[in-house]
């Protein structure tokens, strides 16, 4: 009978540091190539603000805030830039194309590499 106990107790804490590593895993944002991510990022409308309880998320074409928990805020900031992304961004050739509200033409990037175009495709569809 103390045997069960003692792997009923073991196999509780197992699964309690399994469940943290999951939900600490699912948390984190999505890996970004730094200088297509950079570049991107200062065409994109939504920033972060500091605040006491945290960070809040601030959509500088209308003023409008999101203030989601401490765990979320970093995963929120990546779907609303794979959102703005899916209307805003277009790859052609190899130029990045950063259009503006009113569909015109912003800036043109150039994809250097492959992992570039990769990233691009897997964070925001394109």
């Amino acid at each position: 009978m103390k045997n069960a106990k003692k792997w009923l107790i073991f196999g509780v804490a197992f699964a309690a540091i399994i469940m943290g590593i999951l939900s600490m895993n699912r948390a984190m944002p999505a890996d970004k190539n730094e200088r297509i991510f950079n570049e991107i990022n200062v065409y994109s409308p939504y920033v972060f603000e500091k605040r006491l309880g945290g960070l809040t998320i601030v959509d500088k074409r209308d003023g409008r805030k999101e203030k989601p928990s401490a765990a979320e805020v970093h995963l929120r900031m990546d779907e609303l830039n794979k959102e703005w992304g899916a209307t805003h961004l277009r790859v052609e050739n190899s130029d990045l194309i950063i259009l503006g509200d009113n569909n015109q033409t912003i800036v043109k990037i150039f994809i250097e590499t492959q992992e570039e175009r990769a990233y691009l495709h897997n964070f925001y569809g394109l």
